[in-house]
Order: structure tokens, then sequence, then C-alpha cells
């Protein structure tokens, strides 16, 4: 029997729930030492696609573009989705964008064969996704830093999801891994 191909969401946290700024900024995740990859390079070869919203990929370009850095940002080695209702006339290379209704898409994408998928986000698109019950596991880290305000890990909206915890691990430097299944 074939493995059914998940989608997961692995993102980092700050100690108060919030996964970037109010403004989108993340520098509070760029202090953390390099040394550590807290599992990512282990996650990375697990999954072939990456799926993006619209605010979190306008972000990403424009961050590259403030330092200088022109295209080649995504990874052409895996498919790159990015959910937009209004997507732009020109996409940059290695980038699909998806406007059809979140179940639709990720039943089609499962239905192919291939690796894991990662739900990069944004706040939006994972409650989107958790609210159409396609997202599988949630692999959080963490960061031991709070920044009092910012955007959730899941846009608010009214809802009981419950989670199976499958691992717990802590880092030297005070970041917890916290792995959890979407209990069906």
């Amino acid at each position: 029997m074939k493995a059914r191909r998940k989608i997961i969401v692995y993102i980092a946290t700050s100690a108060d729930g919030y996964i970037a700024r109010p403004d989108g900024d993340v520098e509070w995740l760029n202090r953390r030492p390099r040394t550590v990859d807290y599992g990512m390079g282990a996650f990375y070869t697990t999954i072939d696609t990456i799926l993006w919203g619209r605010k979190t990929y306008d972000w990403l370009l424009d961050y590259y573009k403030k330092r200088g850095r022109k295209g080649g940002m995504f990874d052409t080695k895996v498919a790159n989705f990015v959910f937009s209702r209004k997507p732009p006339k020109r996409a940059t290379l290695g980038v699909e964008f998806v406007s059809e209704p979140v179940k639709a898409f990720a039943q089609r994408l499962r239905a192919t064969p291939g690796k894991h998928i990662w739900m990069m986000g944004g706040g939006e698109l994972i409650a989107s996704f958790l609210d159409a019950g396609e997202i599988d596991e949630f692999d959080i880290h963490v960061i031991p830093t709070l920044i009092g305000e910012g955007i959730p890990l899941v846009a608010p909206r009214h809802r009981d999801v419950r989670l199976r915890l499958r691992s717990a691990r802590k880092y030297p430097d005070g970041v917890v891994r916290l792995r959890y299944e979407v209990v069906r």
C-alpha cells in the first residue's frame, strides 16, 4: 500500500506563539546560531513540494531585493506553489500560483506520487488548510524569544483542533521542537 503524502507545517514560533512581527519581519529568528539546523536538513530530504501564502511570498521577494539578491531564491528542485486570489502576471522562476479551493488542490496534489509536502505558511494559509482538514502534522520550533505581538501561527477562527504529541526535543540554546499529528 502506497503511503499517503502528508502536509506538514514545519515552522518556528516565538515563545508567545507568533511566526512573525505584524509587518512580517522575522529578524528575531535570524539571531539564532548558524551551527544548529534544528532538524531542517533531515526534514528537507522528506519533502518535494512547498506551499507558500502570498504574503509570505511577497515578503521573501522584498527581503532578498533589499539585500541585492535577484531571482534564484526558490529551490527549483522542489515544486513551489503560492496561493493567491490575484496571481501576478509574471511569476518568479520555480513558482506556480494557485487560486483553486484549498481542499481540491490538496486532494489533487496528494493523489500525485511524491514525498511529503511542506506547508511553509503563513498563518492565513495554515488556517485555510487546517479548516479544510488538509494538515497532517505540525513540527513547531519554539524559539525562546518573546516578541509581544505579531502574526499568529494559525489565523484566529473559532475552532478546536486536537493534536497528539509525537515527540519533544530540547536544544542546548533553549529552542524546543514539538512534533504533533492532527487527530482525525
